[in-house]
């Protein structure tokens, strides 16, 4: 009878739900083990009585996968699901499942939160009346910063998938020109964008060049010194993606030297970074912790849709599976 039980290891539950949310759903399903974190030398002794893993950033490599007699299925707690190696799981018939759509909206709102800063500098401005600088002004109005006004500047989207699609649309609302380079397979262009034949041409001709790309092995620290040097000394880079699509130390070699006028990042190729990471620090670099999909109403539909998943797996069913298993015939 013991073998017929469901346990579910949760290995990184905290970022998904730091306690504004609810594991009811989960806990019906079977005996839970729900860990906050999980540090690598920790996996193997919370997951060997598994047969359900759901993980979220903990790395599930094929040498702690062969050793999961009992494992039958892995969830994963994102859309990217690279910290699961897919391979060894499909070589042992487990399933692996992501969310492939649970953040757009909450992902586009901080895009242009990144790009409103540096527009409005609202923030600056708030300090600096706090500091009595607009009481002691001789003028009605105070700015400290150059104000930037977005209508007929050109939008530069490097991905045009959901995301990118998404953050052109707000970037149209807003009177934009939409420039997109799609990495992976020719795109249609929807109403209001113009495809570019490159990515080159995207960082020459753009005044703010936003990355939603899935990160890959070909396209790691892609945008690098020589891209960079190829933007107008006025335009800013956001990145809400992946980390290490940038070269950090060339952004920050750009930033320092005035190549460019700022970077608006929500990753970082460390996260944490480490001490010595040097773009925290560079000139005009504003950083948010990896936050842009992280409202509580995008963490609520990545949870729904993970139990989803799971659901359909225990009832025969196959949602949502990355790596082919079930999916024949």
């Amino acid at each position: 009878m013991e073998k017929d039980i469901t346990r579910i290891v949760v290995l990184d539950g905290y970022t998904l739900n730091p306690g504004d949310l609810s594991w009811v759903d989960l806990r019906s399903l079977g005996v839970c083990d729900i860990h906050d974190r999980t540090r690598p030398e920790e996996t193997f002794q919370r997951t060997r009585n598994a047969t359900i893993i759901l993980t979220n950033k903990t790395v599930l490599d094929g040498d702690i996968i062969a050793r999961l007699p009992r494992l039958c299925y892995i969830g994963v707690f994102a859309t990217g699901y690279d910290v699961v190696d897919i391979q060894a799981a499909a070589r042992r018939g487990i399933p692996v499942t992501n969310v492939p759509e649970y953040g757009t909206d909450s992902v586009r709102q901080m895009v242009f939160a990144h790009i409103l800063n540096f527009c409005h500098r609202v923030a600056e401005h708030g300090e600096g009346v706090r500091r009595g600088d607009w009481s002691r002004s001789q003028d009605f109005c105070c700015p400290q910063y150059p104000l930037i006004e977005l209508s007929g500047l050109t939008l530069g989207i490097v991905g045009l998938g959901r995301i990118g699609t998404a953050v052109a649309e707000i970037a149209i609302a807003f009177g934009m020109n939409v420039l997109a380079y799609n990495p992976s397979v020719p795109a249609h262009a929807p109403a209001g964008v113009v495809l570019a034949m490159d990515v080159e041409t995207v960082f020459r001709q753009s005044d703010i060049v936003s990355l939603h790309c899935p990160l890959t092995p070909k396209n790691q620290g892609f945008v690098n010194a020589e891209l960079l040097d190829l933007m107008k000394p006025t335009a800013f880079l956001i990145n809400t993606a992946r980390g290490p699509l940038i070269d950090e130390n060339a952004l920050a070699a750009a930033l320092d030297g005035g190549c460019i006028a700022g970077a608006g990042l929500d990753v970082l190729a460390g996260e944490p970074p480490p001490m010595d990471c040097s773009l925290p620090i560079a000139r005009n670099c504003v950083i948010t912790p990896h936050i842009a999909w992280a409202t509580r109403a995008a963490r609520a539909r990545l949870m729904k849709t993970a139990m989803d998943n799971l659901k359909a797996f225990l009832r025969g069913e196959w949602v949502n599976v990355v790596n082919g298993i079930g999916m024949k015939g």
